[in-house]
């Protein structure tokens, strides 16, 4: 029991021996070559001065996004007729925010609809309904 107990603390302590070995430290630096330092390019440019008229946030905001997404899209006139048929100049801009107010009416589906939806997925050769 003593000299298994021997071998292992031997065991154990032998990777930590390798590290102080021959009385040298490690160079952490001599791992990887130092890139050398470069000198940036001259944007050329110039600090603001006072006085001058600066940009509202709001124009901040909107040359942010405008570098972001890029301006607007051309529809197609199909999009265009499809928006145009269903009302999107009617719709509401707040709509999503709220959707979740449960103040919002929704409309009851009925048992036979949410049937419909609850069902299992089939490949429609075996599909069947039944109406109560």
């Amino acid at each position: 029991m003593r000299k298994t107990l021997t071998l292992v603390a031997m065991a154990a302590l032998l990777p930590a021996a390798g590290c102080a070995s021959r009385g040298k430290a490690l160079d952490e630096f001599a791992v990887a070559r130092n890139a050398p330092l470069v000198i940036p390019p001259d944007y050329s440019l110039t600090p603001p001065q006072a006085g001058t008229a600066t940009l509202a946030p709001e124009a901040v905001q909107g040359q942010a996004i405008e570098a972001l997404f890029g301006g607007p899209a051309p529809r197609s006139q199909s999009e265009s007729s499809m928006l145009e048929k269903a009302g999107a100049e009617r719709a509401s801009l707040g709509v999503r925010s709220t959707v979740g107010d449960p103040a919002t009416q929704i409309v009851d589906k009925g048992a036979t609809t949410q049937t419909i939806l609850a069902a299992a997925e089939t490949n429609g050769q075996d599909a069947s309904a039944s109406v109560p």
